[in-house]
């Protein structure tokens, strides 16, 4: 079948057709007819005579961090449900929490012809900002801040702010932190100074120090827990970076014969899962992940048609999810 065929049978114009096929304005009517042609004769586009004729792959590269994270997952699901619309293929890059395969996989996808990339970002080093400026096509950002950049982010430090502030209103007093790599702007640096403006602003200024830092894993949740706990415990409240170190937390927590939330109160980030299903459940911020991706989806169709849009920023909200683990 050609696209003359299809507009015949449809009794279209050749243009009409081309319309229909690269998501242009038509009317209802015709759309209507294209589009039953098109099922009733099974007809697919050539993609390679699409690349040959635009210039364009119709696809998306996406590089993330884990894709077994909780959050990573549903980030992914946003931007497939946007791009999927206007008939875009995605790519992805599991990097697996490695700087350097975040790297490759950012000059892979600049060499290998996708139209565009959606970058789920762990941390800025200087090469990262230079693989970055390299990229001849399109950029969005999630889950960092970075000027000159389209990006979509959270509010990392008003979360963990009103976590903490959440504990304090309960009575605690002797407050430990279980945090990330600082590297990491808005996990590392954005909750960990939220923590310590918040125990600081109630005039607990050296349990600022009641910190250790953890990796993104239950097992380090609880080794790390474990050595917060010997070294500034005993505590009444451990505020955590992630939901996978407050379960880890909660694992040491039940091993020493401590009851949450009788003798500790728990708090995690990101909301989980786990947090609803382990007892007790974890009390967590919410952050809009699925959102999050439809955003930057969104935003990067509209620097495709627009290569000279302004970047932009949108930074997103939070809830925080009381459950049992502050329930006191």
């Amino acid at each position: 079948m050609t696209i003359s065929e299809i507009a015949k049978l449809a009794g279209v114009s050749n243009t009409a057709v081309s319309r229909y096929l690269n998501h242009g304005y038509l009317s209802a009517e015709k759309r209507e007819a294209i589009a039953k042609v098109i099922a009733e004769t099974g007809y697919r586009p050539s993609v390679q005579a699409q690349m040959l004729r635009t210039g364009k792959t119709k696809t998306i590269g996406i590089v993330l961090p884990k894709i077994d994270s909780y959050s990573v997952s549903n980030v992914v699901a946003g931007i497939i449900s946007v791009l999927e619309k206007s008939g875009y293929q995605t790519l992805l890059a599991d990097t697996f929490n490695d700087p350097v395969k975040e790297l490759e996989s950012l000059e892979i996808f600049n060499e290998q012809r996708v139209d565009g990339i959606i970058f789920i970002a762990t941390v800025f080093t200087p090469q990262h900002h230079t693989a970055l400026r390299s990229c001849r096509v399109p950029v969005v950002i999630v889950g960092q801040q970075l000027s000159g950049y389209s990006c979509v982010y959270h509010d990392d430090y008003n979360a963990i702010l009103e976590a903490t502030n959440l504990v304090l209103s309960k009575g605690c007093r002797r407050l430990g932190y279980l945090g990330a790599l600082p590297e990491d702007r808005a996990v590392g640096q954005e909750r960990h100074r939220a923590y310590c403006d918040a125990v600081r602003a109630a005039g607990l200024d050296e349990q600022a120090e009641h910190c250790c830092i953890a990796q993104f894993s239950i097992e380090s949740g609880e080794e790390k827990t474990k050595e917060l706990w010997e070294a500034y415990g005993p505590l009444d409240a451990i505020v955590c970076a992630t939901s996978r170190m407050a379960v880890g937390a909660l694992q040491y927590l039940r091993s020493i014969g401590k009851r949450v939330p009788e003798d500790v109160l728990l708090t995690g980030q990101g909301d989980s899962t786990l947090c609803r299903v382990c007892s007790p459940s974890i009390t967590s911020v919410r952050y809009a992940y699925e959102e999050s991706g439809r955003v930057a989806a969104e935003m990067l169709l509209e620097k495709l048609n627009s290569p000279d849009m302004v970047p932009r920023e949108t930074k997103l909200g939070f809830t925080l999810v009381e459950r049992e683990s502050t329930a006191r």
